[in-house]
């Protein structure tokens, strides 16, 4: 492993906040392992985005949810690309539906790719971060997991169950120099609201729209930033005033 090298790893940074996130990683100095799970052509565009904005990184294409699969792909870049100092959990899928609509598989996929797969990410790179006693972990959580929407009982679940994990995780580890918070976005202008009716969602929304990415991504680099340091287990809200 390369000692002289520190590096942040995003989730799901091909597009959307994970883009948005590992840009401002970049920006701030650090090399960035961009985590995707199937499009190539959009991973290499935050690649590409990473370098134009004069910073570095590299491409990991694995499936969080895989927990083999993940572990594999983790042990390498490890090895090949030094001191994971900053994690940055924002893989997740949605798959709206009534509850009684919701097939097995809908439920299962995003309970999977959001909570097993934060357990699947988190812990091989946290033992990294016990044995050198620092580091900073931020979990993409959403105002679904503060609040109850229709149609969302297993993105809220995965959601509410991602807070939870990061305030007993912070608990366990902030002896040790490491720090967990997460933010918690309202409806980002993401391909995840393409087909929401926003015209009937901006009437609860103080602010009267929705958020651009990069928003979410600048509380994250300061909750991976110095200027956080006595900030742990914490959930900041992003989300116009929403909740």
């Amino acid at each position: 492993m390369s000692e002289s090298k520190v590096s942040a790893l995003v989730t799901g940074g091909s597009r959307g906040i994970g883009r948005a996130v590992a840009l401002e990683l970049a920006r701030s100095g650090r090399f960035v392992i961009i985590n995707y799970l199937a499009n190539d052509t959009a991973a290499e565009e935050s690649l590409r985005a990473v370098r134009d904005a004069g910073g570095d990184g590299v491409l990991a294409r694995f499936d969080v949810s895989d927990r083999e699969a993940t572990a594999a792909a983790l042990d390498a870049l490890l090895r090949d690309h030094g001191f994971v100092e900053v994690l940055v959990n924002n893989a997740g899928i949605a798959r709206d539906g009534l509850f009684l609509m919701l097939k097995p598989e809908e439920w299962d996929s995003v309970i999977a790719t959001t909570l097993h797969g934060f357990f699947n990410v988190t812990r091989p790179v946290l033992k990294q971060m016990v044995v050198r006693r620092r580091g900073s972990i931020v979990n993409v959580s959403s105002v679904s997991g503060q609040i109850s929407n229709r149609g969302q009982s297993n993105y809220s679940a995965a959601k509410a169950g991602l807070i939870a994990a990061t305030r007993a995780l912070a608990l366990e580890v902030g002896r040790l120099g490491i720090r967990v918070n997460a933010v918690a976005p309202g409806l980002v202008d993401t391909d995840m609201i393409k087909n929401v009716r926003l015209e009937m969602v901006l009437k609860s929304i103080p602010m009267q729209r929705v958020a651009r990415p990069e928003e979410i991504a600048r509380v994250v680099r300061f909750l991976c930033s110095d200027d956080a340091s006595y900030m742990t287990g914490q959930v900041v809200a992003v989300n116009g005033g929403l909740a």
